[in-house]
């Protein structure tokens, strides 16, 4: 039985933001990325009094675009590399881009393929310029970021380029020299794909520093960004072919068995990741290393990191090989408490983690969230549904040390759910909130606002009142995620300034002063 004993630090602040994905910000290449866009954001929120921007994970994405599904924990998303920012940089010019045929984009939604097809001449441009002025071989700025990041980027930028040579195939369907290869066979291909592994490289560093220059930038208007990182990895990264053994893989490296949820309020057969489950008796062996360069990693990136699927350090779902469904799983234990106590060792107590204890939550999960002091989410939408004394309703609150959403990334818009919605769930709303059906969006917000929670945090698609078809993601649905893309003109001053009245209203808005 745990003994250490963790207190819960209160600033005394009350934090309120938007949640919204850069590929959701508004750009001229298909994709939302870290470019004008991002900053005519940061200058929204920053009118608006908000202090917190969050994001989804930031990793690189494959098959079905998932944020949840990345090719590695510690590398960015090159689709988020802003064009404009390279021309600032001098690694392209605008004759560059006015050279490279541009698609017919719809500014409303996100389009993965077509963007990738349009930005890779641009960046293989970008490499080659950085190759002439010796990019590799000078002590500067890429020296130092490699140096920070040699642990990680070697392996990802290795199995890029081994996967781009293999016709992007996982690992598991390559040579078997290389599934896990000998220090002679990495030497081998290292050299044979030495421009690749690079080029792979090169991205990561330009990445980075968009990233930290906007990030930088947040800070000095007073926005802390909230990350996010999904407990489980892709098979289909580098971080499993680096690492097979803290993964439960068979011979071949397939999992044996795969992660998931059992049936909850998302979907009747509950959902089916097959993402690999830890070997978590191999973890402790070496400290937990892996895991605590990760967190350690990301927080260099943001300020504040929710952990997905937060209950996945009690326990997790378990689903043998081969089952179509996420219904025949079980649940498997593992070291929550001794993973926490040797990242409070090593990042200290006070750790800036929010965790998302929804579903399926059990005593042991709230225990192990209590005893590090760790917020947990709230969802209004989830209060309207079912009995009247539903703990996510605002008066039901116990602590302050807790995220207030309105809904999430995996939820519909308020405006979509509250149309799907029964009567009686209507009913309830209408009159807990004194609103009408025609201000439902702003209710919620106002509401999530005057709650006790400390972090209160709404989709940007609430703060625009847009319906279903502007819904991030659909739980347990392959395609169609991840598309929503806001546009240049919803940043309006009028917005800013409800949403600044608000937050003053609410005792949120000093907070932004950090």
């Amino acid at each position: 039985m745990p003994t250490n004993v963790y207190t819960y630090t209160d600033d005394g602040k009350r934090y309120c933001g938007i949640l919204m994905h850069p590929t959701s910000l508004p750009s001229e290449y298909g994709i939302g990325d870290l470019g004008p866009g991002a900053y005519d954001f940061v200058d929204f929120l920053a009118a608006a009094g908000q202090s917190l921007w969050q994001v989804l994970p930031l990793g690189p994405t494959g098959f079905g675009d998932s944020p949840y599904q990345s090719f590695s924990s510690f590398a960015g998303q090159p689709l988020l590399i802003s064009p404009e920012q390279l021309v600032r940089a001098g690694y392209l010019t605008q004759e560059d881009i006015r050279s490279i045929p541009k698609p017919a984009f719809d500014e409303t939604r996100a389009d993965y393929g077509k963007a990738l097809a349009y930005k890779q001449p641009m960046f293989e441009l970008a490499y080659e310029r950085f190759l002439s002025r010796g990019g590799f071989t000078i002590l500067g700025d890429y020296f130092s970021f490699y140096l920070k990041n040699k642990y990680w980027l070697d392996d990802y930028a290795f199995y890029m380029a081994c996967r781009e040579y293999h016709g992007n195939q996982c690992f598991t369907e390559w040579p078997e020299e290389l599934k896990a290869p000998s220090s002679d066979v990495r030497h081998r291909w290292t050299i044979k794909l030495n421009r690749r592994i690079r080029y792979y490289m090169f991205l990561q560093y330009i990445f980075y520093s968009q990233w930290n220059e906007l990030h930088a930038y947040a800070s000095q208007k007073g926005i802390r960004i909230i990350g996010d990182i999904p407990i489980f990895t892709a098979l289909d990264s580098a971080d499993v072919w680096a690492n097979p053994s803290y993964f439960r893989l068979d011979s071949k490296g397939y999992p044996t068995e795969g992660s998931g949820v059992p049936p909850d309020y998302f979907s009747a057969d509950g959902q089916l990741w097959g993402n690999p489950l830890y070997d978590w008796d191999a973890l402790r062996r070496d400290h937990f290393s892996w895991w605590i360069d990760r967190i350690r990693q990301q927080l260099t990136l943001v300020d504040i990191l929710r952990i997905d699927h937060f209950r996945g350090f009690s326990a997790c779902w378990a689903i043998p090989a081969g089952e179509t469904t996420a219904r025949n799983g079980h649940w498997t234990t593992v070291p929550g408490n001794e993973f926490f106590e040797t990242l409070v060792r090593e990042l200290g107590d006070d750790l800036p983690i929010i965790a998302e204890d929804l579903g399926t939550i059990t005593e042991e999960v709230i225990a192990l969230r209590d005893r590090f002091c760790l917020p947990g989410m709230k969802i209004l939408q989830f209060a309207f549904e079912g009995d009247y004394e539903n703990y996510f309703l605002p008066h039901q609150f116990k602590t302050a040390n807790c995220v207030c959403y309105t809904g999430t990334h995996d939820n519909d818009t308020t405006a979509g759910w509250y149309r799907n919605t029964n009567d009686i769930n209507k009913d309830k709303v209408r009159r807990y909130m004194s609103t009408d059906d025609g201000g439902v969006s702003w209710a919620f917000i106002r509401t999530c606002m005057a709650s006790i929670a400390k972090y209160a945090v709404f989709p940007m698609q609430d703060v625009l009142a847009l319906g279903s078809d502007a819904r991030m993601n659909i739980p347990g649905c392959s395609e169609g995620n991840w598309g929503w893309r806001c546009r240049r003109s919803d940043f309006h001053p009028d917005t800013a300034r409800a949403l600044y009245q608000m937050t003053r209203l609410f005792g949120r808005l000093e907070a932004q002063q950090l």
